[in-house]
């Protein structure tokens, strides 16, 4: 990891990471946000200099500044979760771990949450692992997915291959001038039909052009859509085609 054997350079593989846990944070429960990170400085022999900056820029993008002087017994979770990937981060780690980073969190504060860790990623580089059971984190954070079932592992490749594997599906809504029969495509089907309105079903690495230009030449349109596939779905898919005996691809 980072180049170092964890088995042999565990303190020194310790200084090239960060670790964050959802259900338990590495915060000292009866001092102040400030207290806890200067301590923090010490056990890592952080430089004041970039302590100091480090700890600035993640006070103003996680929003911290009104939490410092409080324990960190009394923040809520979100704030505490907050202030948990703080000072994970102010030895400037190489790979930060995370596990369930979301978990419990209010919209807003999962919202300020990834917005950080997509900012990290990008503009300092730095790797970010985690696991989680919020869908939502793997569509807004990650280039690259591993689904792990009893731990074996089910897929490893990008969210568009993820899509492929569960054989997911896109779908067209279409709103059409009046009542029709159910549309009769090449490259779709339809599975739902209420009024003038109809839903098609196709493959989620299709274009959706070719199906829009066959509807729009032979069904008089008004409106239409395109849904993309619920993620939860694409892996309880997966899991349930693994639990029938079904192949699941892994790709490198």
């Amino acid at each position: 990891m980072a180049g170092i054997d964890p088995q042999r350079e565990r303190t020194r593989l310790a200084r090239r990471i960060g670790v964050v846990f959802g259900q338990r944070t590495t915060l000292w429960w009866d001092l102040p946000l400030r207290d806890s990170y200067g301590l923090v400085r010490r056990m890592y022999r952080v430089p004041r200099d970039r302590f100091r900056e480090n700890l600035e820029r993640c006070v103003e993008l996680l929003d911290l500044a009104e939490l410092l002087d409080v324990p960190v017994r009394q923040l809520s979770l979100g704030q505490r979760m907050r202030g948990d990937i703080a000072a994970a981060l102010l030895h400037d780690p190489e790979v930060l771990y995370l596990d369930e980073p979301t978990i419990g969190l209010d919209v807003i504060s999962k919202a300020k949450v990834r917005g950080f860790l997509r900012d990290l990623n990008a503009e300092r580089g730095t790797t970010v692992l985690l696991t989680t059971h919020d869908l939502t984190d793997i569509e807004q954070l990650c280039r690259r997915v591993m689904v792990i079932d009893h731990g074996r592992l089910m897929y490893d490749g990008d969210l568009a291959g993820l899509h492929e594997a569960g054989a997911s599906e896109r779908q067209l809504v279409v709103d059409l001038e009046r009542e029709q029969p159910p549309i009769s495509v090449e490259g779709a089907r339809t599975v739902r039909v209420e009024g003038p309105r109809q839903w098609l079903a196709f493959p989620a690495g299709a274009s959706a052009a070719p199906l829009v230009a066959r509807v729009a030449e032979a069904y008089p349109l008004v409106d239409l859509s395109v849904r993309e596939p619920d993620i939860e779905d694409v892996i309880a898919r997966m899991y349930a085609g693994d639990a029938e005996g079904e192949a699941v691809g892994v790709t490198g």
